[in-house]
């Protein structure tokens, strides 16, 4: 099923809500938060929500792990925030639109319902500034390993979990040592090969369903690596994660497209040269991002 939607000083980690400075996009996508687990950024989130406005905000699947919720209960007050925050944008006249993943799998048994404000949709299409439609999917649905042999997936995430509680470590000990956030997980990830062909794949795979349904591009999460390309002539966006990446893509007024790295009071560095700009912008964190423009 298909959707189209139509329109209806640096920040430091940890200031209180009226010290944040607000930066206002037309559309936001974040996908892959998995509340319900002790490896979400919660707060993180939740600076980056308060930080932030627009007409459009996609949760692009996994926002909740209903995964890891089943084997064990895990919902503290900062990932309840996170809900609050949600509907409280849908009550002010965001659009939210959920796309659910395979961790949320349980919200697809709602699609086209509406809670809070909501919207809950397989494959809504967006159209941005400049006139580009934009399919918005998890993805997991491009996962062979998601698809046909659940056993596997289920084992994967009990592995990535591991990975995680070390990545809470390594940040405590950074954090003692004064040094900026940094993900173990995420570097271990990117260092595998099999894993970077993966992301190759998965990506060209994507592209190619934006093809058949005779779109512009597509924006997708699942494999928690934020990403802005070309395949083709197809754009490729991914949002990323909150549990690795902290990372967001979203839409200028004019149409752009940017990754948006939250990293609170540091600076990032690029991982990537491709059509890399730094976004200095008064009251807002300072982030490398990937720029998109149409080509038309």
């Amino acid at each position: 099923m298909i959707y189209t939607v139509r329109p209806a000083g640096t920040y430091q980690y940890g200031m209180t809500v009226d010290a944040v400075p607000t930066r206002r996009y037309r559309a936001i996508w974040i996908s892959d938060v998995h509340l319900g687990t002790r490896g979400c950024k919660a707060e993180m989130l939740l600076d980056f929500l308060r930080a932030t406005e627009s007409d459009f905000l996609y949760l692009a699947g996994d926002i909740v792990d209903g995964w890891r919720l089943r084997r064990s209960w895990y919902w503290p007050q900062s990932h309840n925030d996170v809900v609050q925050k949600l509907l409280r944008k849908a009550r002010k006249g965001t659009r939210v639109i959920y796309v659910p993943g395979n961790h949320d799998e349980f919200a697809r048994h709602y699609l086209g319902h509406n809670f809070g404000g909501i919207l809950v949709a397989e494959r809504p299409i967006h159209t941005t500034a400049d006139g580009r439609r934009l399919l918005v999917l998890h993805g997991d649905s491009f996962d062979g390993v998601v698809t046909y042999a659940r056993w596997l997936a289920h084992l994967g995430d009990w592995a990535y979990g591991v990975a995680l509680a070390a990545n809470h470590w390594v940040g405590l000990i950074r954090r003692r040592l004064g040094l900026p956030y940094w993900s173990l997980s995420a570097y271990l990830k990117h260092k595998v090969k099999n894993a970077v062909q993966f992301m190759a794949d998965y990506r060209r795979t994507v592209a190619d369903e934006a093809r058949r349904q005779g779109v512009d591009g597509i924006v997708c999460g699942h494999i928690h690596h934020a990403e802005l390309s070309r395949c083709g002539d197809v754009l490729y966006g991914n949002g990323g994660d909150w549990v690795e990446s902290c990372t967001a893509l979203v839409e200028h007024a004019d149409g752009r497209l940017e990754i948006v790295r939250w990293r609170g009071e540091s600076p990032v560095e690029a991982e990537d040269a491709c059509a890399c700009s730094s976004s200095r912008t008064p009251g807002f964190p300072r982030s490398t991002a990937w720029s998109a423009r149409s080509t038309s």
